[in-house]
């Protein structure tokens, strides 16, 4: 079996458990961490969508489109 270090920010986040005590604490961290990650993904997005010069109707053509695997 292979042994990893925790990296800063799960030390970081372990060090922060420690002081939470009820299950109320508990959500509030999880719904910061949760509108974090979803601020992320949304600047992440919007940026590829920029970049790609994307539009609705590109979304559209592409859900529109069936990409599979070519059987052999």
């Amino acid at each position: 079996m292979e042994v990893t270090s925790l990296n800063p920010t799960q030390l970081h986040l372990l060090r922060m458990f420690s002081y939470n005590r009820n299950e109320k604490s508990l959500f509030e961290l999880k719904d910061v961490l949760f509108n974090y990650y979803c601020q992320k993904v949304s600047e992440e997005s919007k940026r590829v969508w920029d970049k790609k010069k994307m539009s609705n109707e590109t979304m559209r053509e592409m859900l529109n489109t069936h990409i599979r695997t070519p059987y052999k």
